[in-house]
């Protein structure tokens, strides 16, 4: 965490911060929160949001990132040894894996043990779930959020028992944080209709309708390529992902042939009206290809600019935010789209174990836990089974 502090320029909260680089030299970075420097809520809204930006930003470490031929000891600050061992696993961790891992540790684990002062063979249980109870209390982070944190230590903290560089892992003796129950938004039928109306042109149309539609998740959307599609035989196949990740402040696009898990590798129908707008899609790419010339991008995907050029996931997040705002509709995630199939299909009847094949989840309890709290049609086959099964005359008299 860097030192930092609000100012008021132009009417608006800017955040201060005071910065260490790795020579020693300290700069300052201004920030502006775009909240107006009026009224004791926006003063700490702004209060809230230096805060968070304060543990974003470190001090980079001297002491944190260390030569790679540096060896490992007790007397390691544990920041250091983190680094450290992120060095180590990186070679046998996939690269969005890796991001992932290190976007947690620069910003959450690092700063905080870093200003601790805890080294490897120093570190307590109770250290760590201080800093699960900093996390939850000053940072107001989720529970499923602070699990990932926890598993991130605990890993690094078996590695260094493995190889004997501590004799017991002190996150044995820690509580993991329990993860908030997770309900996702979705829209009703008549907000979809209307959702379709307005995105009706717009180049989010096509994502749009294979989420509500299919169920399907962003990288697959992004994933799909014309190879993928059989028109002859009615259907097409998920296995190609593209992702989006973000390592040493750069953007970096993920394109794999793997999904999210084995259940997720699915073949999906091509209903009439969607092979037809697939192959008005297959069309209108063939009519840029030849207005565009060399201009043109030759990508096999099928979802692509006028100049072939494929859309990137943060394309699909910001603009569709962009899109309800301007349309007034309910605010959702795209990903809320997924949920909103789940919850048509569960209204129009169809099994849990069903809808668990067409969204592609790898067990059915995921697809439970989702949605089961949607699932009435179940617990109105109980309850007719029951009245059918036990006959109830009641006593009560209506009168007094």
């Amino acid at each position: 965490m860097v030192a930092g502090h609000l100012q008021v320029k132009k009417d608006y909260y800017y955040m201060v911060l005071n910065q260490k680089e790795p020579n020693g030299k300290r700069i300052t970075k201004w920030l502006p929160t775009g909240i107006p420097a009026v009224g004791k809520k926006n003063e700490k809204r702004a209060q809230e949001m230096l805060m968070e930006t304060r543990c974003k930003y470190t001090d980079l470490p001297s002491t944190a990132k260390i030569p790679a031929s540096t060896s490992i000891d007790q007397s390691m600050l544990f920041s250091a040894y983190m680094f450290k061992w992120l060095d180590i696993i990186k070679p046998s961790v996939e690269e969005s894996t890796y991001a992932g891992y290190k976007d947690v540790i620069e910003r959450r684990i690092a700063p905080y043990f870093e200003k601790l002062g805890a080294t490897l063979g120093s570190l307590t249980s109770m250290d760590i779930e201080c800093f699960y109870e900093y996390c939850f209390n000053t940072l107001k982070v989720k529970g499923t959020t602070v699990q990932h944190y926890h598993a991130n230590i605990h890993k690094a903290l078996k590695y260094a028992v493995r190889h004997d560089l501590i004799q017991s892992n002190p996150m044995e003796k820690v509580e993991p944080p329990k993860p908030c129950k997770y309900v996702g938004a979705f829209y009703s039928v008549e907000e979809v209709k209307t959702l379709f109306q307005v995105v009706k042109g717009d180049p989010l149309e096509f994502p749009v309708l294979m989420a509500v539609f299919y169920g399907l998740r962003r990288e697959e959307i992004l994933g799909l390529r014309w190879r993928d599609i059989d028109f002859e035989g009615g259907f097409f196949t998920i296995h190609h992902t593209v992702t989006q990740i973000r390592v040493d402040g750069k953007s970096k696009v993920i394109r794999k042939d793997r999904t999210k898990n084995k259940s997720s590798c699915r073949s999906m129908p091509l209903v009439p009206e969607y092979r037809e707008l697939l192959l008005k899609m297959k069309k209108r790419q063939e009519t840029c290809r030849k207005l565009c010339g060399n201009c043109y991008n030759e990508s096999e995907y099928v979802w692509v600019n006028d100049l072939g050029i494929p859309f990137k996931p943060s394309y699909v997040s910001t603009h569709f935010k962009l899109l309800l705002e301007k349309n007034g509709l309910r605010r959702i995630r795209f990903h809320d789209l997924r949920h909103t199939c789940a919850s048509l299909l569960l209204k129009n009847k169809v099994t849990m174990r069903d809808i668990q094949e067409w969204l592609g989840h790898s067990t059915y309890a995921t697809t439970a836990n989702i949605y089961a709290h949607l699932d009435t049609t179940s617990r109105a086959n109980s309850a007719a089974c029951m009245s059918s099964a036990v006959h109830i005359q009641p006593g009560i008299r209506p009168d007094v």
